[in-house]
């Protein structure tokens, strides 16, 4: 059975959280980045996009119901997100046709 793979994240900006005693922590669009490649899921290079890489941060922690670090991201980039996940791991699997029609 094959692993499932764990995203970090790439964002175009980035915040300090003075009260989690000061962490960088993404802002503004947010990609997932898997460690290690110089490039976003979506295929942005990290470079030449000017996007800050957070390998601290995992994908799932920045969507809003997580309470994670998601208080400054503004928006997730739907093509990552349709490769790493919409919910992180703990969501229910994807649309499954049950009754096909003959």
């Amino acid at each position: 059975m094959a692993r499932a793979k764990s995203y970090a994240v790439a964002a175009s900006g980035q915040w300090t959280d003075e009260e989690g005693g000061r962490r960088r922590l993404p802002a503004g669009e947010v990609h997932a980045w898997e460690p290690g490649l110089n490039q976003t899921v979506c295929g942005l290079s990290l470079s030449r996009s000017h996007l800050v890489r957070f390998p601290h941060i995992n994908w799932p922690d920045t969507f809003p119901e997580s309470g994670g670090a998601a208080d400054e991201v503004r928006r997730q980039c739907p093509r990552c997100a349709s490769v790493a996940g919409r919910r992180g791991g703990e969501a229910r699997p994807g649309w499954r046709r049950i009754n096909p029609r003959p």
